[in-house]
């Protein structure tokens, strides 16, 4: 009986606890050197060495949250064989023969993995399914790495198009009385929305030398290899992708003044300045945004911006002057703004005149990332010798699937 081991990785825990202290003790320092700026401006006697020190300790809380974030994503990446357990013969049959096709091109053990076509037209061009344990791993992994994928609805496919009636009109009703007459009532509005799966490709190479090398753990490197890859792909096509042979981010659709609001559009709230916040009560246009959404997708809305929008609104206080930004209370936990968290996402724009900087909502209902099953390998020992090329694929779509779970902000005055 083969089994598989784990061990607790201790020193990573405690550099993760190091890691999130520091950040706690860089977060009150700048707030007590913001602090400082701010009572300066009320009195008109801002100083620029105090302005400096506040942007640096921003900066710096910038870097410590983005190494406390990297020690976390480390951490909770699955380690193959993670659990002491048996392992079904099925699969452990399964496993070696994609071993063996990896490290040495060897096909004839693979029929007992399913032979698949990466070209619709040439069965010249197949590749072969990697098995599902590896499969899931990639799949783990991404979900901690791409922001939105983690945030919004996942759906397993088994087509290449995913279609989704959407109720947009919901049915009307009334009140009667006993003896009243019931007149009829507008019916639902039913429309349909597809998601088509679109070809994500990632391309490691090894040499031979290393595919030989018995104590690699080669489902571990083809993982660690792809998901890197996978992830900022997807990542940037569900903000700003075209639609275009990859999923439509949610910035590519049409944004209209929230008052206008419209199914098929996403509502918008004004920064109150072109290209910035109102220079007077700032943190107004972000409770204004966070009550945009109806209060059945404020229940799980949660904002996301980039890690430099983010530097800007740390520094809002509220009315009764407690910040409104607030670190999580353990590593693991998203920081918040006013009360909500926030997804870091590195391909939200910066803020900048009429750029789409922040959104609100509840993403998990909004966004819907559609994934075709399976992940497929081909070997290809030829196009860069001496290397050895692995053209990995997935199929991935995404879109939104509810306009009114997610709320953006344009900065402009109006």
């Amino acid at each position: 009986m083969e089994l598989e081991t784990k061990t607790l990785d201790t020193t990573n825990n405690r550099e993760i606890k190091l890691a999130f202290d520091d950040f706690l003790r860089e977060f009150d320092a700048f707030k007590q050197a913001n602090d400082e700026r701010l009572a300066q401006m009320e009195k008109r006697s801002a100083d620029v060495v105090t302005d400096e020190k506040v942007d640096r300790i921003n900066r710096a809380l910038d870097e410590q949250k983005r190494a406390l974030d990297a020690l976390t994503l480390e951490a909770a990446r699955p380690i193959i064989g993670g659990e002491r357990k048996a392992v079904p013969y099925q699969v452990r049959e399964r496993k070696q023969a994609f071993d063996r096709y990896v490290r040495k091109g060897d096909a004839g053990g693979l029929d007992t993995l399913e032979l698949k076509a990466l070209s619709a037209g040439s069965n010249a061009d197949g590749g072969y399914t990697v098995p599902l344990e590896i499969e899931s791993v990639i799949d783990r992994v991404l979900a901690k790495a791409s922001p939105i994928r983690s945030i919004a609805t996942v759906r397993q496919i088994g087509a290449n198009t995913y279609r989704k009636p959407i109720n947009i009109a919901e049915a009307a009703s009334g009140w009667v009385g006993e003896t009243g007459t019931i007149s009829q009532t507008n019916t639902p509005t039913l429309a349909a929305l597809d998601f088509p799966a679109m070809e994500l490709y990632a391309m490691p190479a090894a040499t031979q030398t290393l595919l030989d090398d018995s104590q690699v753990d080669i489902e571990q490197w083809l993982a660690d290899e792809v998901q890197i890859v996978f992830a900022e792909q997807e990542g940037a096509a569900f903000v700003n992708g075209d639609g275009s042979n990859k999923p439509t981010g949610f910035l590519h659709y049409t944004a209209v003044a929230d008052a206008s609001w419209s199914w098929g559009n996403l509502g918008y709230i004004a920064s109150g300045a072109d290209g910035a916040f109102a220079s007077s009560n700032p943190a107004d246009a972000l409770i204004n945004l966070a009550y945009a959404p109806k209060q059945g997708y404020r229940a799980n809305g949660r904002w996301v911006m980039n890690r430099k929008t983010e530097s800007t609104v740390r520094k809002f206080k509220d009315s009764t002057g407690n910040y409104i930004w607030q670190p999580g209370l353990s590593a693991e936990q998203s920081s918040t703004l006013l009360g909500y968290p926030v997804t870091e996402v590195e391909d939200m724009p910066d803020i900048a005149s009429n750029s789409y900087s922040i959104a609100f909502g509840d993403f998990a209902r909004g966004y819907l990332v559609v994934d075709r099953v399976g992940i497929q390998v081909l070997r290809d020992p030829y196009s860069a010798k001496p290397y050895i090329l692995f053209y990995t694929t997935k199929r991935v779509g995404g879109g939104v699937q509810n306009f009114e779970a997610i709320k953006l902000m344009k900065f402009s005055a109006s």
